[in-house]
């Protein structure tokens, strides 16, 4: 994209009055952004009002400074690209949201919809939940993440403090990419705590987001983003959310956009597990492991990704004491740390790990045969 097919963007982005859905019904009628501002007033005011045709006559204030940046930006490195509705590395997947964005910029690695990459792009996944969960909601995330990241899922979130975060750092951690659906303009990071987050994500995976450079973080960005987040999933897992949350609006937008909603159950007594619970309740597939979450998308097993019952589970094998410890019987955390002699954070630790693979009962049911046969 030369600088004047850029700045015709741009203008039209920044006209007031225009919008996305104004923007694409005047692509449609002339073709091409800079065909738009090549007619004459007679034309434009023939489209609609005599405000509509002066506002696309007028060039905003901010056009100039804004191409100048966005320049500056995208010859900064040569992980930057921007593109526009109808380019061939466009996400097809937001062509058929309600309200697709006519611009996108992307900072990252990973090109998934580039036409040498098209019929090769991994299914993606988005995780969404509290900014600011439980240690329990935070440790799903990221452990559901990783998972999803063995298993070849592209996960996608918002980059915000909490399950976001979470998410992001465990799908990477899995081996796998992620994609940061972002609120502000690329040229920040909000929240600054994720900084080297997002430099790892730029690294291994994507950010995306459809405002300008310059952008800061304004309140009604982030629920406007959750579309795209939505959007770019084949479904969303709601980890922690509270009964008002930018999560059930996420989860909301995505039954709408006919995807699959997932949310995992926690305590009765927890606010952050209330938002969950009403989705269960609204239809949302409950979650106890990974799996549940392949299964249900039709997506590769985990046993193409994960070992064997008789095989080590994140390095601990098949006859590790644990399992002898959990006896034929539910037990007790207290019962199987008295048995183990384990602390108490890292007997947690590997339960879960366990728990999220669908482990558990698989391998004390092997564990039984194995008894049997003594």
């Amino acid at each position: 994209m030369d600088a004047a097919e850029l700045g015709a963007w741009l203008r039209l982005s920044l006209t007031p009055g225009i919008g996305n859905a104004g923007a694409r019904q005047l692509l449609a009628t002339f073709g091409s952004a800079q065909s738009i501002f090549e007619q004459d007033a007679g034309t434009l005011r023939q489209l609609g009002s005599d405000r509509l045709a002066d506002a696309l006559l007028t060039e905003p204030a901010t056009l100039a400074h804004q191409l100048q940046t966005t320049l500056a930006w995208l010859q900064g490195a040569d992980n930057r690209r921007v593109v526009t509705l109808g380019d061939a590395g466009y996400p097809p997947a937001l062509l058929d949201i309600e309200d697709p964005p006519c611009m996108l910029y992307m900072l990252g690695t990973l090109d998934p919809w580039s036409p040498s990459a098209i019929n090769n792009v991994a299914p993606c996944l988005a995780i969404v939940g509290s900014r600011n969960p439980t240690p329990q909601g935070e440790s799903n995330a990221r452990q559901f993440a990783r998972v999803f990241g063995e298993a070849g899922l592209c996960v996608v979130s918002g980059l915000a403090l909490g399950v976001d975060g979470a998410a992001h750092d465990g799908a990477l951690l899995g081996g796998g990419t992620t994609l940061a659906v972002v609120g502000t303009g690329l040229d920040r990071v909000y929240p600054k705590q994720h900084l080297a987050l997002a430099h790892r994500i730029a690294e291994r995976g994507l950010i995306i987001s459809e405002f300008p450079l310059g952008t800061p973080p304004l309140t009604a960005n982030f629920p406007k983003r959750n579309r795209l987040i939505s959007g770019l999933s084949q479904g969303t897992l709601v980890v922690e959310a509270a009964l008002k949350s930018g999560s059930l609006i996420t989860a909301r937008l995505a039954a709408e956009q006919g995807k699959e909603v997932f949310a995992i159950p926690g305590s009765i007594h927890s606010p952050q597990s209330r938002g969950c619970h009403a989705l269960i309740k609204q239809g949302a597939k409950l979650v106890e492991s990974a799996q549940d979450v392949l299964e249900e998308l039709n997506l590769p097993q985990l046993s193409t990704v994960l070992p064997a019952a008789h095989e080590d589970v994140d390095g601990q094998p098949a006859d590790d004491p644990l399992f002898a410890a959990m006896g034929f019987e539910p037990v007790s955390l207290d019962a199987l740390q008295a048995r183990t002699g384990l602390a108490t954070a890292e007997l947690q630790a590997r339960l879960l790990a366990l728990e999220l693979a669908g482990e558990v009962a698989r391998l004390q049911g092997g564990l039984f045969q194995r008894m049997a046969r003594v």
